[in-house]
């Protein structure tokens, strides 16, 4: 990281960056393909779990019992080509120039960047680097004897561990949030009110109607660079 960055930039990934759920999209790309077990049942369980991230009460360890077990399911090597086909099929297309423009601001300014999503980094690397982001914070999942387990490795970057994350991959760069002169956060989730609470320029993007109220309420500035989201949005 240059050691002249005064600025830090974090971006949530789904809804914020991306007009969809990259984890809820993945789970419907291997249900309708066949993937997931019984087509219903799998996208049964995806809108129940994305119901309830939208109301705020998922949990990590419920999360990862159904997305990390569709890992767990397959040989990397099946899911690294079957994502090949979901980032051409669904990712690529979704991509929007206001977001790609709104990352490329702070990335030609130097400012250190960093995508901070609950989504699993399996799904998500190929799209961080899509944005051309380096860093990427998210929920880690094992890996033993050339197979994904099922189960989280660490801690999930979900609501309070984002800032846990956070701080300790600063940390791992010798720095900390607060010696930054600007940290902005941009998220669309009132699961993510604990780390937009510690940066400096809180930025609600596509807001969900209870961050909305949040920042209205705060006087946080709103940022709508999306219409419609493609998926389940409360």
């Amino acid at each position: 990281m240059p050691k002249q960055a005064t600025r830090l930039a974090l971006f949530d990934l789904d809804h914020t960056l991306l007009p969809l759920d990259s984890d809820y999209q993945w789970a419907d790309f291997l249900a309708r393909t066949g993937r997931a077990g019984d087509p219903d049942v799998a996208r049964a369980r995806n809108d129940e779990l994305m119901a309830q991230y939208n109301r705020g009460d998922l949990t990590a360890d419920q999360a990862a019992e159904f997305m990390l077990g569709l890992l767990a399911a397959h040989p990397p090597y099946e899911l690294a080509h079957w994502h090949e086909q979901f980032m051409q099929e669904v990712v690529r297309p979704a991509l929007t120039q206001p977001a790609l423009d709104l990352v490329n601001q702070h990335l030609l300014a130097g400012d250190l960047c960093a995508i901070v999503t609950a989504t699993n980094s399996f799904v998500t690397a190929p799209i961080a680097r899509a944005f051309g982001i380096e860093h990427l914070i998210a929920t880690d999942p094992q890996y033993l004897l050339g197979r994904y387990t099922g189960k989280i490795k660490g801690t999930p970057s979900f609501k309070e561990g984002k800032v846990i994350r956070v701080d300790a991959w600063l940390k791992s760069l010798g720095l900390a949030i607060g010696e930054f002169e600007q940290s902005y956060f941009y998220s669309d989730s009132i699961n993510d009110l604990p780390l937009l609470e510690v940066v400096t320029h809180p930025i609600v993007t596509n807001p969900s109607p209870s961050l909305r109220d949040v920042a209205v309420e705060r006087q946080w500035p709103i940022l709508d660079i999306f219409g419609k989201p493609l998926d389940q949005k409360s």
